[in-house]
């Protein structure tokens, strides 16, 4: 399924909260998976106060380094972590 980040909210540390495009929402703490994880465009951000700079550009969360999240695999893992809700109408 193809679907798009169309809002974010970023909460303190590492926590994202999001709407789909397909109107599925919820939110999901970030920090495990990013910490574990090195790399040049990793390392900014490990510190909350640059995490805290993401915004959505082309339906993917994004940070000004250039790193970006597929809105797919974030749907996912959202998903399969039981982190969405969906809207009531949908069937």
């Amino acid at each position: 399924m193809l679907v798009d980040v169309v809002d974010m909210k970023i909460r303190p540390p590492f926590r994202l909260w999001v709407r789909f495009s397909d109107g599925a929402e919820g939110e999901i703490d970030h920090g495990s998976s990013l910490l574990s994880r090195s790399g040049p465009m990793i390392e900014p951000l490990k510190d909350p106060a640059y995490f805290r700079r993401g915004f959505v550009e082309d339906g993917a969360p994004t940070w000004p380094n250039g790193y970006d999240i597929s809105p797919e695999a974030l749907y996912e893992d959202m998903l399969a972590a039981g982190c969405l809700s969906f809207p009531k109408d949908a069937a």
